[in-house]
């Protein structure tokens, strides 16, 4: 791919030294994580990181070696037929082969292999629209009946089925992601007005409308109360983070993780490991995250496509 080599195809060593790095470190630290859960429910402390190991990182390293040796402009041709793609899979989670937990449809089963759809839409989403951006003769970024009516449109589409599983923080995700593109590409400013009002007024309605999704609002804004129901999971987290101190408690030392903070090896795993390595550890990882937007931006600025630059933006 251009945004990892020059036309010699040497690759950008610095962006795949990060993804190395934080790829083995999510392992290191899942290993950590995961072992108090592993032990309780299938005697085998190793059960998640092994699941890890030969159901994940296997497909990883394909779809890297696939985007390492495949011109990424060919993706071009595949931009709708992957955004239908991602539209289907999203779909299938409300059919047989969706695996409900904790209330929502977000994941589908296939054996011993699950994955989430949304993850699929993350990658199609971000292609459909740097090749449909990247179509200098349409003039999308610039036009409302060629622009910004149908980039409402997919947007729409695309967050009322995530909405639906529910995976709301998805949903900020693929928007914020897709508005930060629609505006490179050249969007006028008056633009981002509308769209702005049309979220706020968006997620106003669906935040009145589901009574569960306003009381989160209300226990972020008020993390003090109602520490034993709604604000328990944060309030943990928050323990957890604090206790690490600046060196941390010492690597599979943590104590959050033995039943105290829920989700401890999935939504809540920053907790475990800031606790176990500290301000150090954890202020590490957040700037090697930081590096690596930088960097991206950085080739962002060096390509001469339109589409490859979208894609890294």
């Amino acid at each position: 791919m251009a945004a990892f080599s020059d036309s010699r195809h040497n690759p950008d060593y610095f962006l795949l030294a990060s993804v190395f790095v934080l790829t083995v470190f999510g392992l290191v630290m899942l290993a950590s994580a995961s072992s108090y859960l592993g032990k309780t429910k299938f005697d085998d402390s190793y059960y998640y990181i092994k699941h890890q190991l030969y159901y994940g990182l296997p497909l990883g390293l394909a779809g890297f070696l696939a985007g390492y040796f495949i011109n990424y402009k060919r993706l071009r041709k595949l931009a709708l037929p992957l955004l239908i793609i991602g539209l289907l899979a999203l779909f299938m989670v409300f059919t047989k082969f969706g695996l409900r937990a904790g209330n929502a449809s977000r994941w589908l089963q296939f054996g011993p292999l699950s994955l989430q759809p949304s993850e699929i839409m993350k990658l199609a989403f971000v292609i459909y629209l740097g090749a449909w951006l990247s179509n200098v003769k349409a003039k999308r970024a610039s036009k409302i009946s060629e622009g910004l009516l149908p980039f409402l449109v997919v947007s729409g589409l695309v967050a009322f089925l995530l909405l639906l599983q529910p995976a709301t923080s998805t949903v900020v995700i693929l928007l914020a992601a897709g508005t930060a593109m629609y505006f490179a590409g050249g969007a006028r400013k008056k633009y981002f007005l509308v769209m702005l009002l049309l979220a706020v007024v968006g997620f106003s309605l669906i935040a009145y409308v589901t009574p569960y999704r306003k009381s989160r609002i209300i226990g972020f804004l008020n993390q003090e109360k109602n520490v034993e129901g709604q604000n328990y999971q944060i309030n943990q987290a928050l323990t957890a983070i604090g206790s690490g101190g600046v060196g941390g408690v010492g690597f599979g030392q943590s104590s959050a993780k033995t039943g105290y903070l829920p989700a401890a090896i999935d939504d809540f795993i920053f907790a475990v490991i800031a606790q176990e390595l500290g301000f150090i550890g954890a202020g590490s990882l957040v700037a090697l995250f930081g590096l690596l937007s930088l960097r991206l931006l950085w080739l962002a600025k060096k390509m001469r496509d339109d589409f490859g630059r979208l894609i890294l933006v």
